[in-house]
């Protein structure tokens, strides 16, 4: 029997930030990224990593190349891009897609595939919310929907591609935001 359509959706908060985050919450914003991003009949499993700056440097210097703290990183299962990095990053510790590699990994049937891991700096989203003078809720939901639209396959380098992907990013916000979707506790 066919497994029907669902999201395994895996949220890690690092112990630091704990008490300021909301499981359900987050679960919320990433099911409305995932209603953006790809098709609703799509079966995934997709994890949400919520960290502190150091960590987001590391991760960013291991697999992008790049030595500097940012807001959120997508680890993708099957696309690249340009958040690969422009540094030139050790080559074994590059993330490449799925397609490209020559070895046929067995995935269990009880088992949705990976669509990747969004990553996200909570003191860089505070910092730029206070700069940008936005809630920080709005922040965290947008960085995460930008990750997940990432992880999709969605980019910004062309006008047309940042268009796009803003109108999606507006739309999953809209959702995330709309009083009767999320009927849990916001960050």
């Amino acid at each position: 029997m066919p497994l029907q359509p669902f999201r395994q959706i895996d949220i890690s908060v690092d112990e630091l930030f704990g008490q300021e985050l909301s499981e359900g919450w987050l679960t919320a914003v990433m099911e409305q990224a995932l209603a953006v991003a790809i098709p609703p009949e799509a079966i995934v499993q997709v994890s949400l990593l919520v960290t502190d700056d150091a960590t987001v440097r590391r991760l960013n210097l291991e697999f992008r190349g790049l030595d500097e703290t940012t807001d959120v990183l997508s680890f993708s299962a099957s696309h690249s891009g340009h958040w690969e990095g422009e540094e030139e990053a050790p080559q074994d510790r590059l993330l490449k897609p799925a397609e490209s590699d020559p070895f046929s990994f067995p995935w269990p049937e009880d088992e949705p595939p990976p669509l990747g891991e969004v990553v996200v700096s909570l003191p860089q989203a505070r910092r730029q919310a206070e700069q940008s003078g936005t809630p920080l809720e709005r922040e965290m939901a947008l960085l995460i929907i930008h990750g997940v639209l990432h992880l999709a396959g969605h980019d910004h380098l062309e006008p047309e591609e940042t268009g796009q992907m803003q109108a999606l990013e507006q739309q999953a916000l809209a959702a995330v935001f709309a009083a009767d979707t999320v009927g849990t506790d916001k960050p």
